[in-house]
């Protein structure tokens, strides 16, 4: 069974360490902050996501997960990584990738002096081209390997909703993977394969592909909020008429629906 490292303990790195080490994995999840680090180890969870408090408890005690400030030392005992560090927006409205540069180097330093083949998987979110023309090329140069004969790259976005994220995890919808190779793809489907039985739809395709689904998937939702948004005020305008009532109706269409078709403020 595959070891896993996870950079980064937000709400994607640690419920996804989790959920790893509930399969039977071992996982070292990595991150800067000692202090986060220590809470970890303990079985405490750094933020409030329903049922991942009992579950980081379980698998700490039973020694399937642990937390690290040494990243290197993480990936060299892992057969997998994945990134997971945050991607804020900038005021010029674009991502900043410094935390995605900073793990790709990291990654890169560890590389050179690791045997054997080594899979990096992205699940940040980060805008397509990101995996092929920033990681890759920061961690070939880093590490002196080749992407492809020498290491594996694969970007699997997440779907996850914050209040929910532990459920996600472990309930996800479908499994996205962008690949660099075939091998590299048929390992992270192995991966996943086992950790959800075969129950769960699985979808192979480009990393520019996999990156631009995330951004598709979350265009759409905001959509749908909008839409019924602009909906509801045309309903204040009109006597008797409950936005409630329509947005129940038309989330009945199979088509369409009832998901984030509730009216709130913006």
């Amino acid at each position: 069974m595959a070891s896993i490292s996870i950079i980064g303990t937000g709400y994607v790195g640690l419920c996804t360490a989790v959920g790893f080490a509930l399969k039977g994995h071992y996982v070292i999840a990595s991150t800067k902050d000692r202090s986060k680090a220590d809470l970890i180890n303990k079985g405490r969870p750094p933020f409030y996501e329903p049922g991942l408090d009992e579950l980081l408890k379980r698998v700490v005690e039973e020694g399937r997960l642990k937390c690290v400030v040494d990243r290197r030392g993480a990936l060299l005992e892992s057969d997998i990584t994945f990134i997971t560090v945050a991607t804020p927006s900038l005021p010029t409205g674009s991502i900043d990738l410094s935390l995605v540069r900073d793990a790709a180097q990291e990654i890169g330093e560890a590389l050179k002096d690791k045997p054997g083949y080594h899979l990096v998987v992205v699940k940040s979110t980060v805008v397509p081209g990101t995996t092929m023309e920033v990681v890759k090329p920061i961690i070939e140069e880093r590490s002196g390997k080749e992407a492809g004969p020498d290491f594996g790259l694969a970007m699997n976005p997440e779907f996850l909703r914050e209040g929910s994220a532990m459920y996600d995890t472990l309930n996800p919808d479908r499994v996205v993977i962008g690949e660099l190779d075939k091998r590299s793809g048929d390992l992270l489907e192995e991966l996943y394969q086992e950790f959800y039985e075969g129950k769960v739809p699985i979808l192979r395709t480009s990393l520019y592909t996999a990156e631009l689904i995330k951004y598709a998937n979350n265009a759409f939702l905001a959509m749908k909020i909008s839409f019924i948004n602009s909906v509801a005020n045309i309903c204040e305008r009109l006597p008797g008429v409950d936005v409630v009532e329509v947005a129940r109706a038309i989330g009945m269409d199979r088509r369409i629906s009832p998901h984030f078709l509730n009216a709130g403020v913006g």
